[in-house]
């Protein structure tokens, strides 16, 4: 009978780990498990590697971890598996200054000294890890970093704004253009000594995605960013910057390993194709450093139009602002798209919210989705239907988009904000030449490719000219301003890159873009959403610059309800697109999703984790009121607001060179708060067809401080951690996931609190922490801030301002030892809360539980004009 054992390993088999340049050793971590239908047995683990001295193979016997005195980490499995045995080893290889910086290993295993060895090669399938220590010095010339590098390229090193890393400035001349586009395509050189490569590519025209390899580089799509790690640890990020003197820039291969530079020139004058690299410690910063030095490129003198200059000096109530943005971003959302389907009339949209309403679900803002306008070529299929007027279409809107828009609002009050779809040019098929709209506005036929496309048929399209785009903007947002609409949401803006003519792009783009601009900021406050939009020029002319408002902008590809392989690939191509588009100037949107589905709770973890805006697409009675209570709250004004983490969700640092087709787990990181008093938040999911198990560290969570104990808790099952460090020797979490599972793991700041007896005779430690609201995904950022005194009678007065209300957990070290009734005092507004709203958590004696929502209700409480509430704990 064969023993079942499963092995997981930090650093991770079949991948690839660098150790920074100031660490000494590379630590190693081991859980092997078995199963309880077999007696406990004792284990040996061994590490193979090829780190010695002179390079050949040996082993290194790696210690077991005593659990009783030492710890372990916190375990979350599926409840059906079976339970195991678990037993910790650790172990640690050191740096030499005398051999090459980069090592393979494996492990071998077995139960007894007599016992064969086996190799977790064999029992796991997987292949032998890698680890590089980090090289104490940066590159200082550019082309060391390449073979055969290119002599046509003008560099400059620069100053770089993100410490330890190197940047630099390629550029390249590009002739004038005529009707007809230039194009260049110049050999760069190739990519030196490195073992991972990571680029973000035009999965085709709207829209970013990644792709990874290992070795030789051979992307196969455009790319507009390509990093290398290097095997001295460090990474090699190159950035094409397009936009500026109507030059597109893209990366290539040359089918060899080189990279190729392959720009377009759309204008009438000779420019330069802008490429700007960086080598840096981690990615985050090589690509920080590219990212901040193209802003500067984009922001310069003149990169303003005059009129979108104007538009940004015209007087704004910024308090009335600030709290439109704030009900925009953190209001949940619906959509009708995929809900009501394309056959859309005023009687649907009113049902569906009906319906939510009997379900109790009060969103705050609407998005009137696609077929509302007023179209002709009845029947006949989007791309051949075009607009011809800015009042809605009569057969499903008889009295108007006014009278709509007035009735939804009436019957529905907790809506505060309502948008309605368009394309950039007007439809899918762009401007019907008998409609009313070009009748006002000055028109031409342009020509639209397919690009790669391969279902959308290229086409003569009629559209509103360039130098008329400001006045019909203009007078489309006010009208929709005077039906009582404040947002929109415009799409298939990449048809502007579609143009054929060289001459129409480089008149419709800039002007395109710029008077949606102006008119969205004259008329919504920018409450408006980019979508399909993910084409370079716009990126960097648009979305990059920081001296316009933030804008929300559509971050991957759609949400397909119905291709079951799509849903783990929208949440990966989210999570990396994000390590680009966290440096925009905006707040990705990883698009609507539907909550009764088989993927629902995966894409409700990823929303809630992206740090963008959540909303759902449900059909009308198709509703999981148990989610949306989880991603949502209702604050003191009686509105339900996500709770968003203050930062983007991204990618985590051990993740970025990880291709989909790798048996790994997604991990993307945000953080909320404040630097050293905030919670990281990691949300995990399993994007593969086969349970995994994967070892968390602490390390990994972004924002956390050096020196600082915290607590890790995961939201699906409630479980806490011991109070851990990043010192630590063992991994905060061992976690097992099973296929289309996820988890989300935030971590609470520990305050240690000296207290007093009344007399002062005694003191005595305390540790503390805020938990946020439990049973919500990402509960910490519920948590506006938090306040710790111990007042002169030796009391501890902790005071928690929340966004949201629900149930308040707060870790306290000794609470087995107190009482509720004898030692605590809890008060909202002054007023003591009833005790029955107050408990322990059944999952850990040490969480006191607030129900401030139940309390707030029963005390039938009146916060005035604030959105917040506090909470005040006084413990003896």
């Amino acid at each position: 009978m064969i023993m079942f054992s499963n092995v997981v390993c930090w650093p991770p088999f079949g991948q690839t780990t660098v150790i920074p340049h100031n660490q000494a050793e590379a630590k190693f971590s081991v859980l092997i498990e078995s199963s309880i239908s077999f007696p406990e047995q004792g284990w040996e683990a061994v590490l193979w590697h090829n780190g010695s001295e002179d390079g050949s193979w040996v082993d290194l016997p790696l210690k077991e971890v005593d659990q009783n005195s030492e710890g372990s980490p916190l375990a979350i499995t599926s409840k059906d598996r079976p339970k195991v045995y678990r037993r910790y080893f650790t172990g640690e290889i050191m740096r030499s200054n005398s051999k090459s910086t980069s090592i393979e290993f494996t492990l071998k295993f077995r139960t007894t000294a007599s016992a064969a060895w086996k190799w977790v090669n064999d029992q796991s399938n997987v292949s032998n890890g890698e680890i590089f220590f980090q090289s104490n010095h940066l590159p200082t010339a550019l082309s060391d970093c390449f073979g055969n590098f290119s002599s046509s390229f003008d560099v400059h090193q620069l100053k770089s704004e993100v410490p330890d890393t190197s940047l630099w400035s390629l550029t390249l001349p590009i002739p004038a253009a005529g009707r007809e586009s230039v194009f260049s395509n110049e050999p760069l050189g190739t990519p030196l000594d490195f073992t991972r490569w990571f680029a973000l590519i035009r999965i085709w025209s709207p829209w970013l995605a990644p792709r990874h390899g290992k070795g030789k580089f051979e992307v196969n799509e455009d790319a507009i960013l390509c990093s290398f790690l290097r095997r001295d640890g460090l990474h090699l990020v190159l950035l094409a910057v397009s936009g500026l003197e109507d030059i597109l820039t893209i990366f290539k291969h040359d089918g060899k390993g080189g990279m190729l530079v392959s720009s377009r020139n759309d204008g009438t004058d000779a420019g330069r194709a802008q490429l700007i690299a960086a080598v840096g410690r981690t990615f985050e910063t090589a690509n920080a450093a590219c990212m901040y030095q193209a802003r500067k490129l984009v922001s310069g003198p003149g990169s303003l139009s005059k009129e979108l200059q104007a538009a940004l000096d015209e007087p704004v109530d910024e308090e009335a602002r600030t709290r439109w943005m704030e009900n925009w971003y953190d209001g949940l959302t619906y959509c009708t798209w995929n809900g009501l389907g394309q056959d859309l009339n005023e009687q649907k949209i009113y049902n569906a919210l009906d319906t939510l309403d009997k379900n109790n679900i009060k969103i705050t803002n609407l998005i009137i989705d696609d077929n509302w306008q007023s179209l002709d070529n009845p029947g006949k299929g989007q791309f051949e239907r075009r607009w011809t007027d800015f009042e809605a279409n009569q057969e499903g809107f008889p009295k108007g988009l006014a009278y709509t828009i007035t009735t939804i609002r009436d019957n529905h009050p907790s809506i505060q904000h309502v948008a309605v779809w368009h394309a950039i040019l007007g439809y899918w098929g762009g401007i019907s030449p008998d409609g009313n709209i070009a009748k006002k506005y000055k028109t031409k036929v342009v020509s639209r490719s397919q690009g790669h496309e391969t279902f959308m048929p290229p086409a003569i399209i009629t559209v509103v000219d360039a130098d008329d785009a400001q006045r019909m903007y203009n007078d489309f947002y006010q009208f929709l301003s005077s039906c009582r609409i404040d947002s929109v949401k415009t799409d298939a803006q990449f048809f502007l890159d579609l143009l054929e003519d060289a001459e129409d792009r480089r008149r419709f783009i800039g002007a395109y873009q710029d008077a949606w601009t102006i008119s969205s900021l004259r008329y919504f406050s920018v409450k408006a959403i980019s979508c399909m939009s993910q084409t370079p020029q716009i990126l960097f002319h648009t979305q990059l610059p920081t001296n316009k408002p933030r804008l929300m902008v559509r971050n991957s590809d759609d949400f397909f309800p119905e291709i079951p392989t799509s849903h783990p690939w929208h949440i990966f191509m989210n999570a990396y697109n994000s390590l680009f588009t966290q440096h925009l100037n905006i707040l990705p949107d990883w698009d609507m999703f539907q909550t009764s589905h088989e993927y629902s709770s995966f894409h409700a973890a990823g929303r809630c984790v992206s740090g963008g805006p959540i909303y759902f697409t449900d059909e009308p009675g198709k509703h999981d009121v148990g989610l949306i209570n989880q991603m949502s709250g209702e604050n003191v004004q009686g509105k339900t607001v996500i709770l968003r983490p203050s930062n983007i969700g991204k990618t985590i640092a051990s993740g970025i060179y990880t291709a989909y087709e790798e048996e790994r787990l997604l991990k993307v990181g945000t953080y909320h708060g404040s630097k050293g008093t905030g919670s990281g938040i990691l949300g995990i999911f399993n994007v593969v067809q086969k349970p995994i198990s994967d070892f968390i560290m602490l390390s990994e969570f972004l924002g956390l401080e050096d020196g600082m104990e915290y607590l890790v808790r995961a939201h699906t099952t409630g479980e806490i951690s011991k109070p851990m460090s990043t010192n630590d020797k063992l991994p905060c979490v061992s976690l097992e996931l099973q296929t289309k599972s996820w988890e989300i793991l935030s971590t609470f700041p520990i305050h240690n609190i000296s207290m007093r007896s009344s007399d002062e005779s005694k003191s005595q430690d305390v540790k503390i922490s805020v938990l946020g609201l439990l049973g919500k995904m990402t509960g910490a950022a519920a948590i506006l801030g938090s306040e710790f005194t111990v007042e002169k009678a030796g009391r501890l007065h902790v005071s928690t301002r929340l966004k949201a209300l629900g149930v308040l957990g707060i870790y306290i070290s000794d609470l087995p030892s107190k009482s509720i009734k004898d030692n605590f005092l809890l008060t909202i507004l002054g007023s003591v809360i009833p005790v029955h709203t107050v408990s322990i958590s059944p999952i850990s004696e040490n969480i006191l539980e607030v129900d401030v929502e139940r309390a707030w209700k029963e005390m039938g409480l009146y916060s005035g004009w604030q959105n917040e509430v506090a909470v005040e704990i006084f413990m003896s």
